[in-house]
């Protein structure tokens, strides 16, 4: 069972099954690539530059490379991103509130022979 808007799990989709969870990774300052993939376990690396590409299309987060060799690349979210956090914070506290019923209901719709958690 997972705990209503952790990194890990969300009730709800915002642009993808990643974008929500990497918002939340974002949400306390910017963090290289290798820092983003430890919380977001089972992303592949593939999924995840595809993710943050869309993004920073999207204007939610910026890509900044830093002075270095090899030049290290930070990714943060943007005031738009930003703006996200509140409707993630309502989504979260409705999750809190009415996630047992939601699950409650998945396993009567699935049936007697649905496989326990």
């Amino acid at each position: 069972m997972f705990t209503a808007c952790s990194h890990t799990a969300s009730p709800l989709r915002l642009g993808g099954k990643w974008t929500p969870k990497i918002i939340r990774c974002l949400e306390g300052g910017p963090r290289r690539f290798s820092e983003l993939e430890v919380p977001l376990r089972g992303i592949t690396p593939k999924v995840l530059t595809e993710t943050l590409r869309s993004m920073e299309r999207d204007a939610l987060i910026t890509r900044t490379v830093h002075v270095g060799a090899p030049a290290p690349v930070t990714y943060a979210l943007t005031a738009l991103g930003r703006t996200l956090l509140v409707p993630m914070a309502a989504c979260c506290a409705w999750a809190a509130e009415h996630l047992p019923t939601l699950l409650d209901a998945r396993d009567a719709h699935e049936g007697p022979a649905a496989a326990p958690r």
